[in-house]
This record gives structure tokens, C-alpha cells and sequence, in this order.
């Protein structure tokens, strides 16, 4: 093992998180003035910026727009060519320059003033021409790069990347954004399955692995290997059980070679726990959980419908 490189990656690590307290000390009414900007537009906010700046920018407006800011990224060299179309008189613009004083940052100024947009500036430089001009300014500026060299921006960038994150989860709480908003904005995700989806649309409903609890072992086996779900559904009179792979394995070194003498009654779980088809995938997830199982009779009323699977 190198310690060598593990120091310097320790080194950054550390020049990195205090750089994140030197600019979180910062913070004043200006941040405060920003959001209040973006929670009365009725527009969105567009992020703009140079280089690493832009490239930070992107998951700044990428992050505001999934947590419930309208947002977008524009580069500020197709912005001077055109772009400044798509930015109405009601967007907030984030602009993004370590030295406040980039050029292509720095000629849309003009322009913003005469659309009457609301600017925000995240820099380094307080007496910056982009600070200057901007209605709020949020300081991003550091001591030091974690680069050696004081050249690739390193700190710099975490710092601008933190306070993007920054502004997002403060909006996201003076929206009170709920996880389920969240998940309307990731449908294709995994919390968007088990917060928007209902068990009636992930559950098994055909070809149910059904059986009497009467029936013999054999039978249950190939009730199982018919429903492909692992298990098998007991009807005992008007209660309802299962009988799960690990129930029959169970079984098997409970009795042995006497196993195909008995009946899914003597190893079934009784009382198998249900849900009704319109709840949500989360609290069928978290029913589970809670019981530690892994298998849900669905029921609509007092009739089975479905098993539903994590």
C-alpha cells in the first residue's frame, strides 16, 4: 500500500471540507433575497455558465429542476448567438464565475438588465463585475484550490456545487416538495415505483398458485411450479394461507420421508398477511419490511385477487 497517495487524497478530502465551512460562514441575507426571487417568479431559473463553471451548472439546474424549480442550463456562448430567445422576462438567471469576470458570463449582463431578469451571481470575486451587477450575490470564493498547483479548479467547483444544492434543498423546503413530488419527476426510477405505483399494478393476478389445505405435497409442489412465485395459496374454508419454498423446506426436514403423508394444513402459515389492490407499492414495501416477509395476498374486499411480490 502507497501511504503517499493515500495522504494526498486525504489532503484533498480535508482542504475540500474546509473550504465548505469557509463559504457556508459566508451566507448572509443575499441567499435569502434569491430565494424569495425564485419562489415568486412565475418563470424558471436559468443557470448559465463557462468551462468547469458550466459544467457544474448543468447538475445545479439539473437538481433544481427534479426538486420542484423549473430550471434549465444555457451555455453562455449559444446564449450570445441566439439562446437569449428562450429567456423570458420572468426567469431568474443563475450565473455561475469563479472570478466574476468571465467574458462570455459577463456580456450578457446588458442584456438581462434590459429583459428585466432577476440576476444572481455565484462568485469569488464580491467586487466582481458579475457580483456587482447581480441583485443577489453568493460568495464562493476560497482560500485555496486542493490542486497543488493552484490552477485546476478544484475547491472551487465543490464549493460553487455545494451551494447549488444549497439553494435547491431551500427551495425544496419552503415548497414543502414531498418525496411523492419527487417521484413524479423519477417515474423511471426506483422510487418512482414505490411511491406513485399501486400493488394492482405489479401484482400477479393469473394463474394463481391455488390450492385446498387438504392437499397433498405433491400437489402443493406443482401448484408452486405452475404459479412460478416461490409459493402457494392455501384456501382453508374463509381463511386464506401460504405456503412459501422455505415453508416446504421446513416441512421436508421437519418429516422427512413422511412428508408426502401430509397435508398444506399441517405446514402452511395461517393468517397470511393481505392488502388491498389500490395501495400504494411504499406501504406494501413497507408492510413487508415491518413483518419480515416477502409475499402479500392482495384482496379487494373479501375476495383475492392477486399476490404481490417483492
Amino acid at each position: 500500500m502507497n501511504l503517499t497517495y493515500l495522504d494526498t487524497a486525504r489532503q484533498v478530502f480535508a482542504k475540500e471540507a474546509e473550504s465548505l465551512l469557509e463559504v457556508s460562514r459566508k451566507l448572509d441575507n443575499d441567499l435569502i433575497s434569491a430565494v424569495d426571487a425564485i419562489l415568486r417568479t412565475p418563470g424558471r431559473v436559468v443557470v448559465c455558465g463557462m468551462g468547469k463553471s458550466g459544467i457544474v451548472g448543468r447538475k445545479i439546474a439539473a437538481t433544481l429542476a427534479s426538486t420542484g424549480t423549473p430550471s434549465f442550463f444555457m451555455h453562455p456562448g449559444e446564449a450570445y448567438h441566439g439562446d437569449l430567445g428562450m429567456v423570458t422576462e420572468h426567469d431568474v438567471f443563475l450565473a455561475i464565475s469563479n472570478s466574476g469576470e468571465t467574458e462570455e458570463v459577463v456580456k450578457l449582463i446588458p442584456f438581462l438588465k434590459d429583459n428585466g431578469n432577476y440576476l444572481v451571481g455565484l462568485t469569488g470575486s464580491p467586487g466582481s463585475t458579475l457580483a456587482q451587477a447581480a441583485h443577489s450575490h453568493l460568495d464562493i470564493g476560497v482560500l485555496e484550490e486542493a490542486c497543488p498547483l493552484q490552477l485546476a479548479p478544484t475547491s472551487s467547483t465543490t464549493a460553487t456545487l455545494a451551494m447549488g444544492d444549497a439553494l435547491a434543498v431551500t427551495l425544496m423546503k419552503a415548497r414543502d416538495f414531498q418525496p411523492e413530488n419527487f417521484a413524479r419527476f423519477h417515474p423511471g426510477g426506483s422510487l418512482g415505483r414505490r411511491l406513485l405505483s399501486r400493488v394492482e399494478h405489479e401484482m400477479r393476478s393469473d394463474n394463481l398458485p391455488l390450492v385446498e389445505a387438504d392437499a397433498q405435497v405433491l400437489d402443493v409442489i406443482q401448484a408452486m411450479s405452475r404459479g412460478q412465485l416461490g409459493m402457494a395459496v392455501v384456501r382453508h374454508g374463509e381463511r386464506w394461507g401460504i405456503i412459501t419454498d422455505g415453508d416446504l423446506r421446513r416441512a421436508i426436514e421437519k418429516y422427512g420421508e413422511r412428508v408426502f403423508t401430509r397435508r398444506a394444513f399441517d405446514f402452511m402459515t395461517p393468517q397470511a398477511s393481505r392488502i388491498a389492490p389500490t395501495a400504494r407499492v411504499e406501504d406494501a414495501l413497507a408492510l413487508m419490511d415491518s413483518k419480515q416477509i416477502s409475499v402479500l395476498l392482495v384482496f379487494d374486499h373479501e375476495r383475492l385477487v392477486g399476490v404481490f411480490k417483492k
